[in-house]
């Protein structure tokens, strides 16, 4: 008779055990929150003249300043991503942070750019460089000149040797589009 107490009082507490597990347990879906990149600035610095360096802000969508690039020129470029807080904008980490998570593309019309990720960008663990820093070699242009720029959130999949090895524009497949600019460069 003890030995059917001692069975049906572990059942008993088992019982009780499983029945107050409840559906909070869950894991929570993984949701990407992050700021809105409220100002990108792009800058370049003329390899030759480092008294050339110029500047182009777009700023909610609204591009301030051109790019005066001189045919036959490099340029070490840089991008800055910046959040609005308040009455000000500052630099975001988030994309080096989460630099497996985002990639760079550039996309020149009525210009011919070639485009190298600098030495110095930083590195995704797949190898290929998010696009932060670059070089740009100006082998022609236009009084239309124009650079695309997309900084994309979660691709599936990037390349930095797109079209080439020697001129890295870059691609993805999947992904969302954080930001979409056009700068006039000529």
């Amino acid at each position: 008779m003890k030995k059917f107490i001692n069975i049906t009082l572990v059942i008993l507490a088992a019982f009780l055990v499983f029945s107050c597990r409840s559906d909070d347990d869950t894991v929570p879906e993984d949701v990407h929150e992050h700021d809105e990149i409220g100002k990108v600035v792009l800058k370049l610095t003329n390899k030759t003249d480092p008294a050339d360096v110029q500047t182009v802000s777009v700023i909610s969508g609204e591009v301030v300043g051109h790019l005066h690039l001189t045919v036959g020129g490099t340029y070490l470029a840089e991008l800055d991503f910046q959040i609005k807080h308040d009455d000000h904008y500052h630099s975001s980490d988030e994309i080096e942070e989460e630099k497996d998570h985002h990639f760079i593309t550039y996309n020149p019309a009525n210009a011919d750019i070639t485009v190298v990720r600098a030495a110095n960008d930083i590195v995704r663990t797949d190898g290929n460089k998010i696009g932060l820093k670059t070089e740009w070699k100006i082998n022609s242009t236009q009084p239309t000149g124009k650079m695309n720029i997309k900084l994309i959130h979660g691709p599936a999949t990037v390349n930095q040797n797109y079209p080439s090895a020697t001129n890295q524009l870059g691609q993805t497949t999947g992904g969302e589009t954080d930001v979409d600019i056009t700068v006039d460069a000529h």
